[in-house]
């Protein structure tokens, strides 16, 4: 049976954070360098009001993973992070994958991901062919 694809959204006046779990790396870049917005010891791990929009959107854009990504909540602005297409190989981690995806699934499902796609590269995410952050419990070199 196909899991259900967790997402959390969370709105201030200007955007929506859009979190995806299950996409997460748990590089920790979010939390590290705004801890103030992206706090993992807190209930609502992410408090809008802890930054300015332009400061979370900063931070957004440091996600590897595409984990973490926002839409504008105005009228008639179709803002969102926008990247240029770039592939990048972590030492010792995933196949980043900068850019929009039209994505078919191994059963014929298709997803659009924006900004960051972690791809596995080690064999051992429960969550293929996308990185679920195992590559670290399995020691994984490369």
């Amino acid at each position: 049976m196909e899991e259900k694809e967790i997402i959390k959204e969370y709105s201030n006046e200007d955007i929506t954070v859009v979190w995806k779990p299950k996409t997460c790396t748990h590089s920790k870049n979010c939390w590290k360098g705004l801890l103030q917005v992206f706090n993992p010891q807190n209930r609502l791990w992410i408090n809008m009001d802890g930054a300015s929009t332009e400061r979370i959107k900063k931070q957004i854009a440091a996600c590897p993973s595409g984990a973490l990504s926002y839409k504008s909540n105005k009228e008639g602005d179709q803002e969102a992070l926008q990247l240029e297409t770039k592939v990048e190989a972590l030492e010792n981690g995933p196949l980043l994958v900068y850019g929009t995806l039209n994505i078919t699934n191994s059963d014929g499902t298709k997803e659009k991901r924006n900004k960051t796609t972690a791809f596995c590269r080690c064999g051992a995410s429960q969550n293929k062919p996308f990185c679920d952050g195992a590559h670290t419990d399995a020691g994984f070199e490369g």
